[in-house]
């Protein structure tokens, strides 16, 4: 009996020392230190150095995250400077961007492009809203709607202000701003369907376009120029009503079955839009509004 006492005297004491020593352990601990050779023949010193490694690649992987974001917003930052430095929307459009400013926008697009944070940008809640083209290629809608103003206005006459787009349900409305005389203003509107392809890839094709009526600002035309506008509005005012209303709504043309286009998001945030299409001539916008919630994630499907 006193045998049978004895052995759970012991076999408790046992317990009591394991228990003080796996507590000794500090489960936080984020340095990998080395230990001597008799220590790593011990039993179970495997597995804590194990952990000790595991440990130490968690508290080292929120730097690297950070170092990466700071690289992203340091080259947005970059490539909105390198715009800045060609001349902005108005070199662009008329044709003023040097060379060296084209190579430099388009390497820091390139930048840009390989820190993209949005895995499937096609069904984003990000591409929806009112986006600002900054910088467009040769196939663009957007230069398409450029170049259909300065086809009609002589470029001493016209002057295109700004252009925008506006990305909701499906569909594109492409908006064209231009001054005539500093006093007319007009807008070109074109409307294109948009169907996604990929997780990166989109179709685009065109479907109306929109001349709107010009809009006279009077505080800003010619006094040489009143007496024609006065009696220009005063002829669509004798116009038949349908007529008038017509012209009041804008000349509206279809362009269905006319152009479609494949194009690459090649970069989406809060803030820009990038994309690419076949040519590999990128195109970049910059948001104008607030950006949609990133919690409501879009079902869309695609077809590869």
């Amino acid at each position: 009996m006193a045998s049978l006492q004895s052995s759970f005297s012991s076999i408790s004491a046992i317990r009591s020392c394991c228990s003080s020593s796996s507590s000794s352990l500090t489960p936080t601990t984020t340095s990998l230190t080395m230990l001597p050779e008799t220590d790593r023949r011990s039993p179970g010193v495997g597995q804590r150095l194990a952990c000790r490694a595991m440990v130490q690649q968690t508290v080292q992987g929120a730097p690297a995250a950070y170092a990466k974001e700071m690289e992203r917003l340091s080259a947005k930052e970059s490539l909105l400077l390198a715009f800045k430095d060609a001349g902005g929307f108005e070199a662009l459009v008329s044709g003023k961007t040097t060379d060296m400013h084209m190579i430099d926008v388009n390497e820091r697009i390139t930048g840009l492009e390989r820190l993209n944070p949005t895995p499937r940008p096609t069904t984003s809640p990000f591409l929806e809203g009112r986006w600002n083209f900054e910088w467009f290629g040769s196939r663009s809608p957007g230069l398409f709607a450029a170049r259909f103003i300065f086809e009609r206005f002589p470029p001493n006459l016209a002057n295109l202000s700004k252009m925008d787009v506006v990305i909701k349900d499906a569909y594109a409305n492409i908006t064209a701003n231009t001054r005539l005389l500093n006093s007319i203003e007009c807008r070109f509107i074109l409307s294109t369907k948009l169907s996604v392809e990929g997780p990166l890839r989109m179709k685009e094709e065109y479907v109306e376009g929109v001349l709107e009526t010009p809009k006279v600002i009077e505080e800003t035309v010619p006094d040489q120029l009143k007496g024609a506008l006065g009696q220009a509005a005063s002829t669509i005012q004798q116009l038949p009503i349908p007529v008038r209303d017509a012209f009041s709504s804008g000349l509206k043309f279809p362009l269905s079955g006319t152009f479609q286009r494949l194009f690459m998001i090649s970069y989406l945030d809060d803030e820009i839009l990038i994309i690419r299409d076949t040519s590999g001539v990128p195109e970049v916008l910059t948001r104008l509004d607030a950006p949609s919630s990133p919690l409501a994630e879009s079902i869309t499907e695609y077809e590869s």
